[in-house]
Parts: C-alpha cells; sequence; structure tokens
C-alpha cells in the first residue's frame, strides 16, 4: 500500500506531489513495517523469491510454502485493490476513462514494474538479477551475528534503508521489481481492472522477468555471503574471565 500509493501519487499528481526519492521512501518505510508487522509471526516473509531460497536452503519446510506464496499474492493484490479505490477518481481524470499500459498517460506502472522503453530484455533481466542479489546479501548481513550483525530491533530499519538503497541506484531501468509477489499479484490486477492483457504482453513479455530474475538473484546473494563473509567468520570464543564473571558478580 505505500509504496503503490506513492507511484500513484507521483504519476497522478503529475510530479507536483512527489518526485522519484518519494517512491524509493516509500516502498523502504512499507518493508520497515511490514517487518515489524509480521516479524515475529511468519519472519516476515514478504518476498517469494526470499522464501523459495529459504525452502532450497532447507531453513523452512517445503510443506509451508504454498501458505507463505498465497499470503503474499493476497496481500499484494489487496493492496493494489485498495490504492485502485484510493485514487479512482484520480485515475479517471488522469486517463479520461482509458487504463493503458503504454503512451504518454500510461498507469498500470503504478500497480507493476515494465522495463524502460531502452532496455533489452537481457539488460533488464540482469538488472533485476543484480537488485536483488544486493537485496539478500544486504538482509544476511544485517542479520549476522557471527559478524557485525546490526543492533537487535534495528534489522527492521535497516531492511528499509537497505530497500530504498536499492531503489536509488538500481530503478532506473526496471523500476526494481526485486519481488515476485510485489509485481505478479498488482499485475493480475491490472488485468482485472480495466488494463486488459497488454500487461502481459508490453516490454516483449516482460512479466516473467519479475518472476524468475529474483530468484536467481537472491540464490546468487546467498552464494556470495556464503563464499566471501560467512565461510570466514571466527566463532565467538569467551575467555575464562568472561566466563566466571558472573560468578564473581553473584558473589
Amino acid at each position: 500500500v505505500f509504496g503503490l500509493s506513492t507511484v500513484a501519487q507521483v504519476v497522478l499528481g503529475r510530479g507536483d506531489f512527489g518526485q522519484h526519492l518519494s517512491i524509493n521512501l516509500g516502498f523502504g518505510i512499507g518493508v520497515t513495517l511490514g517487518i515489524h508487522a509480521a516479524g515475529g509471526i511468519s519472519g516476515a516473509h514478504l518476498n517469494a523469491a526470499i522464501t523459495l531460497t529459504h525452502c532450497i536452503l532447507g531453513n523452512l519446510p517445503w510443506r509451508k510454502l504454498p501458505a507463505y506464496l498465497i499470503g503474499q499474492f493476497l496481500g499484494s493484490f489487496t493492496a493494489a485493490a485498495t490504492v485502485f479505490g484510493l485514487y479512482y477518481d484520480a485515475l479517471y481524470d488522469y486517463t479520461k476513462g482509458n487504463f493503458t499500459v503504454t503512451g504518454p498517460t500510461a498507469t498500470a506502472s503504478i500497480f507493476a514494474t515494465y522495463p524502460a522503453p531502452y532496455v533489452s530484455l537481457l539488460g533488464g533481466f540482469f538488472t533485476e538479477f543484480m537488485a536483488t542479489a544486493m537485496l539478500l546479501l544486504g538482509i544476511l548481513i544485517i542479520h549476522d551475528e557471527n559478524n557485525n550483525g546490526a543492533l537487535k530491533g534495528t534489522q527492521a530499519l535497516l531492511t528499509g534503508i537497505l530497500v530504498l538503497g536499492i531503489g536509488l541506484g538500481m530503478g532506473l531501468n526496471t523500476g526494481y521489481a526485486i519481488n515476485p509477489s510485489r509485481d505478479l499479484p498488482p499485475r493480475v490486477f491490472t488485468a482485472i481492472a480495466g488494463w486488459g492483457m497488454d500487461v502481459f504482453t508490453a516490454g516483449h513479455h516482460w512479466w516473467w522477468v519479475p518472476l524468475t530474475a529474483p530468484l536467481l538473484g537472491s540464490l546468487a546473494g546467498v552464494f556470495i555471503h556464503k563464499l566471501f563473509i560467512d565461510f570466514h567468520n571466527q566463532p565467538v570464543v569467551k575467555s575464562g574471565n568472561e566466563k566466571r564473571q558472573p560468578v564473581v558478580e553473584t558473589s
């Protein structure tokens, strides 16, 4: 809701009610609040690529995958419907009732990502791959207690800042989907709500890239962290004095 509504405000406000930074901040704030809301309940799996990666690595039972994916789909689909209702009047005024995917008054990009006109399919795939790799690498670093992990309670905020950073530096080519469950459900909603099947054919059938590239990028991020950081972490060994300290304090 935070992310899509900021995109809607920037587009429909014709630049008078926010800029590119507004969109990045909106998604960063949304991620932060999402982690606070769901972190203790489910681990805050807001991203299908991350959920699949955890299943592949054996950190999450495969039997739980359908529940996570359904929850992500419903949440993202409902968010798109909410923003559509919130800005329906503005959408109608902006487009004169003609909802299009491309053209001077295109509005489909409010809800799902589309590549810039100059970006090739391969270039867009690589962008999403690298952006998601950086996302996973950053998340693992933030939660790496054996290295220099974040202070307890700051992980959600730092993850939101991480998403903000990705948007600031890697959002030009594709709008940084970096999340299948952020992109596909709103795309399905727009197909139903009036934009039609063009949402699946635009950008040389772009729709499948935000589904596959983030998964591969997520696995690459885990590999980079394992190879260059995790394998080199030193176990924390307490000295004898540190072990006896509680006894001294108690006595």
